[in-house]
């Protein structure tokens, strides 16, 4: 009996090593594709959705990278991880067309940039050093868990940025009901002509109210030359770090001391940048609330979600922004800081996997000059669209509820895309296993 149970089990075993062990099994499934450059139905088809893509990932912050990989993959034609080493470049140029947009602009009710350089110098390192990580994780992860992945976390921050969405519009519609009687009670009052806010949680004590939100004023004005030095000083040691790695074995003890130096550069930056925020000598002054008492625990778990954001942006081709966004929301920072921020953030990290998948050969540079041109061309219209549209509708929401949308749809189109060649690949009996990274050079 009991000789009869074993054979049984193993028989089992057997089974199930058949059916499911080629997911797990190391090995290498990545066949590269990369069509010829040539006009077409599919490059035109190509551009429309990628400049549609591009726009609305320059407004919700995010990047639109959750766009850009079907694209890629679908109508271009290239193999997934070219794609979506090709959707980082087209994030980067993006990301660059917004940030040069945004450093004419100030913040919506506080006499301050935009862009939150103090948000930006908690998260920007966090946010590099998970790149560095999501591109080994490219090359090793199988298409399968990556799917998985991406379709867990987009539904989830999807879902949460749609109901912080929902409750900043509730907001801003009382906001414009007590507008509406604050200016009818003084319309006989001289300067009565100040703006009122209309991003959640209204002006605080401490703010100081524009006469406008249409200003711009000149670059450098808003620009914070000494933290900007220390975010550049960030990205030229990853810069470094990334170009004498290529002179090293792979896998080799030179290899692993090059990769390791990352993580005290990162948190370097980042461990000053929160004891200065728990110490009070910084603030994140774009919330609006001065002498917020941080606790070391709250800003050691938003540090980890920006390792997360950047580990997510080098594994699935995206900007991190789809992590970043919503949690700056959260953090209680308006949609317009969050989105500029967080865009921000992604230009250092974006720049930085492209030169990583360059170094590796992992896109071909004409399609990828086209793309980024076209993405950066997007990014700038579309935040001129979406400010004007803001300034007129007076809802900041839009902001919100674009993110929202763009990581859903990011959600169903790559899920949708990951689960098809996942059933193509079974029935092709292909190899759907981990993947080596010593056997990449």
């Amino acid at each position: 009996m009991e000789n009869h149970n074993t054979s049984t089990f193993k028989a089992y075993r057997h089974h199930f090593a058949k059916a499911f062990g080629p997911l797990f099994e190391p090995g290498d499934s990545t066949t590269r594709v990369w069509p010829d450059m040539e006009f077409g139905w599919r490059v035109v088809l190509g551009s429309v959705i990628g400049f549609l893509g591009a726009a609305l990932g320059s407004i919700g912050g995010v990047g639109g990278g959750g766009i850009f990989v079907p694209m890629l993959t679908l109508i271009i034609g290239f193999d997934p991880k070219t794609s979506t080493a090709i959707s980082k470049c087209m994030i980067m140029g993006a990301a660059g067309s917004t940030v040069y947009y945004n450093l004419r602009l100030r913040h919506p009710t506080m006499d301050l940039p935009i862009i939150d350089y103090d948000l930006a110098l908690l998260f920007q390192p966090m946010l590099m050093l998970g790149i560095s990580i999501g591109v080994a994780f490219n090359v090793m992860f199988p298409d399968w868990m990556v799917t998985v992945l991406l379709i867990i976390l987009f539904l989830g921050t999807s879902t949460k940025a749609l109901f912080k969405g929902i409750e900043t519009w509730k907001k801003e519609s009382l906001m414009k009901k007590e507008a509406t009687k604050m200016l009818a009670s003084s319309a006989n009052l001289e300067g009565a002509e100040q703006e009122y806010s209309l991003i959640p949680g209204g002006p605080g004590p401490n703010m100081q109210l524009k006469s406008s939100m249409d200003d711009e004023v000149p670059i450098k004005d808003n620009i914070f030359w000494k933290e900007l030095m220390v975010l550049m000083f960030v990205w030229v040691a990853f810069l470094a770090v990334q170009i004498v790695k290529t002179y090293a074995t792979t896998c080799s003890v030179e290899y692993w001391i090059l990769n390791v130096l990352q993580v005290p550069i990162a948190l370097s930056v980042t461990i000053y940048e929160a004891a200065s925020l728990i110490q009070g000598r910084r603030t994140i002054a774009s919330r609006g609330k001065q002498n917020i008492c941080w606790k070391g625990l709250q800003l050691f778990l938003y540090c980890c979600f920006g390792v997360l954001a950047g580990i997510v942006g080098g594994l699935l081709g995206l900007g991190g922004g789809f992590i970043l966004g919503p949690l700056f929301l959260e953090m209680g920072v308006p949609p317009q800081v969050a989105s500029a921020t967080s865009t921000f953030a992604m230009t250092f990290s974006s720049s930085m996997s492209v030169i990583q998948y360059y170094l590796l050969d992992r896109f071909p540079v004409p399609y990828a000059s086209y793309f980024v041109f076209l993405a950066t061309v997007a990014a700038f219209t579309g935040q001129h669209i979406v400010r004007k549209l803001i300034v007129l509708l007076g809802r900041a929401s839009l902001i919100i509820f674009i993110l929202a949308l763009t990581i859903f749809v990011s959600a169903i189109s790559l899920g949708g895309v990951g689960i098809a060649n996942m059933v193509e690949k079974l029935d092709r009996k292909e190899h759907m296993g981990f993947e080596n990274l010593c056997y990449r050079t």
